[in-house]
């Protein structure tokens, strides 16, 4: 797993049509599971990866709705043997830095967590500062391993 901080967020070598692509707020996060769940499986990301890239997905998108102006924007889309799931908001952004390099206990707080994970999780999580707010990219190659 690797992280990514500079420059625009990285699109995928061979763009495709969004799998999926929505703007959720609070009362979506259940319903956007299931469906990047769905979506994943329609694209062959098998189980137990499957559930590891919606669990990260879903971390994500509980951050920007938390942290980041109460919505957000969520991609999802199947290039170059792996899926992409773009999740910005509107917030005040953060950098990699913020993510701790190991997991967040009792002792060094909270904060962090969710992104700490969602690292775990991945192949690779990118995180790039957009003109507002900042974008976090999730891939997870659908072979099991990493992609470039």
């Amino acid at each position: 797993m690797s992280v990514q901080t500079d420059g625009p967020p990285r699109e995928p070598r061979t763009p495709r049509k969004p799998l999926l692509e929505l703007t959720f707020g609070v009362e979506d996060i259940p319903g956007l599971r299931l469906r990047v769940g769905e979506c994943a499986a329609e694209a062959g990301l098998a189980e137990p990866r499957r559930g590891d890239f919606v669990l990260a997905v879903h971390e994500v998108a509980c951050n920007a709705v938390e942290h980041g102006g109460g919505t957000g924007q969520l991609v999802l889309e199947h290039a170059d043997g792996a899926l992409h799931c773009r999740v910005a908001d509107d917030g005040p952004g953060f950098t990699a830095d913020l993510v701790p390099a190991e997991a967040p206990g009792e002792l060094t707080g909270e904060s962090g967590r969710g992104l700490w994970l969602s690292r775990q999780l991945t192949d690779r999580m990118d995180i790039a500062r957009g003109a507002v707010g900042v974008v976090v990219t999730l891939v997870m190659g659908l072979s099991g391993g990493a992609p470039d």
